[in-house]
């Protein structure tokens, strides 16, 4: 396939599938935190700090990948495809919200376990109902058969 000279056409740039599937992304995480904001599960000092953008989508990865039982903070990290280091600010963020704690690891005494807090339980909770709600939200804009070869096309794509 030639090569077009960059010179030619820039408009590529934002029209490319990259860039739809980070601004989708983008969209939706932004609603799931604004349902998330008003969810009466969500403690009132987490809900404050989601309303007002403090919570946001760094944050989202403890919510996606920390297992219910908890998990080892180098297993949190490269679940969420993060550094070690950056995923150990996250914990600490959500560890002074009140969201998560670190516990001793009953398997090994020289290890720490990273798990959800009641209040932690109850925003995993909150972001399950969010997310479902946005994802309603997607069918109803779209329709729910290009929602459907949506997620199939991109479950293809990322190798489920």
């Amino acid at each position: 396939m030639p090569s077009t000279p960059v010179s030619e056409s820039t408009a590529w740039r934002q029209t490319h599938i990259g860039h739809w599937l980070r601004q989708a992304l983008a969209q939706f995480d932004a609603r799931v935190m604004k349902l998330m904001a008003r969810h009466p599960a969500v403690p009132l000092g987490l809900s404050n700090l989601a309303a007002r953008g403090q919570v946001g989508a760094a944050h989202i990865h403890i919510t996606r990948h920390l297992a219910p039982e908890g998990a080892r903070l180098t297993a949190l990290a490269q679940a969420a495809g993060m550094s070690k280091q950056a995923m150990g600010t996250l914990v600490d963020q959500c560890e002074a919200w009140g969201m998560v704690v670190r516990e001793n690891d009953p398997l090994d005494a020289r290890a720490r376990r990273v798990c959800f807090t009641a209040t932690g339980l109850a925003w995993l909770g909150a972001y399950h109902d969010a997310v479902a709600q946005a994802e309603d939200e997607l069918r109803h804009a779209v329709g729910t058969e290009v929602a459907t070869v949506v997620t199939l096309g991109l479950e293809a794509y990322c190798g489920r």
